[in-house]
């Protein structure tokens, strides 16, 4: 008997534009022919491939639905499938597009200068100039109001002092954008500076020992007494305004991507399972393992359909509410997990090895579900728009 896609299942063509489907299969092809025959070897080795930065920039995915400054300006369901492709091979891969495009990039499109959009951002888009977003704190996580970074002003600059903690790309950038604490006139905001490598003071240390996104390049941000001009602040935006919007930014792109990781989790349950013999037969054979695999399906096509619907909101709107997207990166994020977890049991022993992808997504996810905002932290915003009140 013939075996039905998971596109077909959902008939997701049928939603999708030419274009759409073209990036999405160019993406695909990437990932399938340059990054997985390598995603086990990474990740035993903590590495993230930066030869592949470049045909990253050249395929449009960094600051992918930006418009202008040399990027393609995607709308957000290519560049939603296109970050799902990215994930399909590795939760660090599709994490160094997203934090180029959606966390740095992206705060420089809306809230930048003139000379600060044109200064970073085509460079940026061709993966020249590779940027780190600075946010989390060592005892700032869920709580960035509490962030005990402080930037004094010093002329016509600012001086910084502080660290940030898990900061993605980080040990490769050539740009930071440093969330602080401003005292300007006895008023305090928080403000955005883009520290440059080079400046006296900037360190970005990197993170080892990591169980989980380990072929993502991953750092600190220590800030000594760096001097950063005025020029480099983002003067369109101030308060937690600025970074938050960043992160739902962020958050919409991995919504869809962790769908990605749940994709290969389920393709490789699939294929493995019509391979497999016991007891004299496929285990694809046993209701059991059918089961699982029938509610793999359904909760990644449930999620699929979902993100898309909000997806065509956002670009028939300009944006959608911050509680639609916990929603998505909510329930996407929790599908993703389970469907690595039950693709690794359904592998039996062989899925411990890194041939093949379940315990390396079941890895990642482990941080996907925790980092830009934790599936805590979404529940109570549900939980808050739902009554209308407040479990914070």
């Amino acid at each position: 008997m013939d075996r039905l896609s998971f596109e077909k299942l959902i008939a997701i063509d049928e939603h999708l534009s030419e274009e759409e489907r073209m990036i999405r299969d160019e993406v695909r092809r990437f990932v399938r022919e340059r990054y997985l025959p390598r995603a086990g070897e990474l990740f035993a080795k903590e590495q993230f491939p930066t030869d592949l930065i470049p045909a990253i920039g050249e395929l449009g995915l960094l600051g992918g639905s930006i418009q202008g400054f040399g990027c393609a300006g995607m709308n957000q369901v290519m560049y939603g499938l296109a970050m799902q492709e990215l994930e399909y091979g590795d939760s660090g891969l599709r994490s160094f597009a997203s934090v180029q495009g959606s966390l740095v990039m992206w705060p420089i499109s809306k809230f930048g200068s003139e000379e600060q959009k044109e200064r970073f951002l085509p460079r940026m888009a061709t993966g020249e100039l590779i940027g780190c977003f600075g946010l989390t704190e060592p005892d700032a996580g869920s709580d960035p109001g509490s962030m005990q970074t402080r930037a004094r002003r010093d002329g016509d600059h600012y001086v910084l002092n502080g660290t940030k903690m898990w900061i993605t790309n980080s040990p490769l950038a050539q740009v930071a954008l440093v969330w602080a604490k401003v005292d300007d006139g006895g008023a305090e905001s928080i403000r955005g500076f883009l520290v440059e490598r080079g400046m006296p003071g900037f360190e970005t240390p990197t993170v080892h020992g990591k169980m989980s996104l380990r072929a993502s390049s991953t750092g600190e941000i220590v800030c000594s007494d760096v001097r950063v001009p005025s020029a480099n602040m983002l003067p369109g935006v101030q308060g937690l305004r600025g970074p938050l919007s960043c992160l739902t930014t962020a958050r919409f792109g991995i919504a869809c991507g962790a769908l990605g990781a749940a994709r290969a989790c389920l393709d490789s349950a699939i294929d493995y399972s019509c391979e497999r013999l016991m007891f004299g037969k496929p285990i694809a054979g046993k209701q059991l393992i059918q089961k699982q695999l029938a509610d793999m399906a359904t909760d990644i096509a449930t999620g699929m359909l979902t993100w898309l619907h909000f997806a065509r909101m956002k670009d028939k709107h300009g944006q959608i509410t911050p509680v639609q997207v916990s929603l998505c990166k909510r329930n996407n994020c929790k599908v993703a997990l389970e469907a690595a977890r039950v693709s690794r049991s359904i592998l039996g022993g062989n899925g411990i090895l890194l041939e093949y992808p379940a315990i390396r997504h079941m890895l990642n996810l482990e941080s996907v579900y925790t980092y830009e905002g934790t599936n805590e932290v979404h529940e109570l915003i549900l939980g808050n728009a739902l009554t209308g009140h407040n479990a914070f």
